[in-house]
């Protein structure tokens, strides 16, 4: 495990495999660097992979107060690290977190961003209003268990019937772990969760080439975000990984990403 200093001062955990073009990995909401560690290891033998604990997560620090502007700062002190350049592969929020450092930094060369999580149309429910509130409100009272089961069912839409089985997983501790940064991915898809279609000019400065992918099993709210980000991107265009869900087999995917950025 290696560290970078953001620009707050917040030290960032990472690690770093493989050999080649150097790419971060940016993980969604509920997850550290160990949830990367599969990909990192396929897509060594093509890049020097940096997989990393996002704030507050893991090994890495969380000086408050939060803002998204703090987490594109940690990406930022990360592509720098590799050199200055680096492609990114983001999942989930992340996708989101890795498109909005792009606008904000020159530094990423390349995007892949697999299942961006916005509700852009009426496939699914919007979010509710008060949805980041009441994550907050569930973490300052120490109700780590309750907010991740309401951001799974109401956020994720999981059946109430499969969280029992859930708890019940050896991943559940770590779920519980980290909580309290489920608000700040929230916080990451902004105002892009109310089943409204996407502003056209929102990344009009994101002209880096860009493949944003979705899983063909996927819920179609999923599926027809990716095609709505595709859209209004300049330079992206869309794949679909026929038969995976939001959680794609990385033997699948680390094909298509290695074939994008080597284009």
């Amino acid at each position: 495990m290696n560290t970078v200093t953001s620009k707050d001062g917040t030290k960032i955990a990472f690690e770093k495999s493989g050999e080649g073009p150097p790419l971060v990995i940016v993980g969604g909401a509920l997850s550290d660097r160990r949830g990367a560690a599969t990909h990192a290891d396929l897509l060594g033998s093509n890049f020097t992979v940096s997989t990393y604990d996002r704030r507050g997560r893991g090994d890495s620090g969380d000086t408050p107060p939060y803002a998204v502007e703090r987490e594109i700062e940690d990406l930022q002190a990360l592509v720098e690290e590799a050199g200055g350049t680096a492609n990114a592969l983001g999942h989930s929020s992340g996708a989101v977190l890795a498109l909005e450092a792009a606008a904000a930094t020159p530094g990423i060369t390349k995007l892949v961003l697999y299942e961006p999580p916005f509700i852009v149309d009426d496939s699914r429910p919007p979010l509710p209003n008060d949805f980041v509130q009441h994550l907050d409100e569930l973490v300052a009272g120490g109700r780590r268990e309750e907010a991740v089961e309401y951001f799974m069912t109401v956020g994720a839409l999981t059946p109430p019937e499969a969280i029992p089985s859930i708890k019940e997983s050896p991943f559940w501790p770590s779920l519980k772990a980290m909580a309290h940064t489920i608000p700040y991915d929230v916080r990451i898809l902004g105002d892009n969760m109310a089943g409204k279609p996407l502003s056209s000019d929102r990344w009009s400065t994101v002209t880096v080439p860009t493949l944003v992918i979705d899983g063909g099993a996927s819920p179609p709210s999923l599926r027809n975000a990716a095609q709505a980000l595709a859209d209004v991107l300049p330079n992206a265009r869309r794949s679909t990984l026929e038969g995976q869900t939001h959680a794609a087999d990385p033997t699948l995917l680390t094909p298509l990403v290695v074939e994008f950025i080597a284009s």
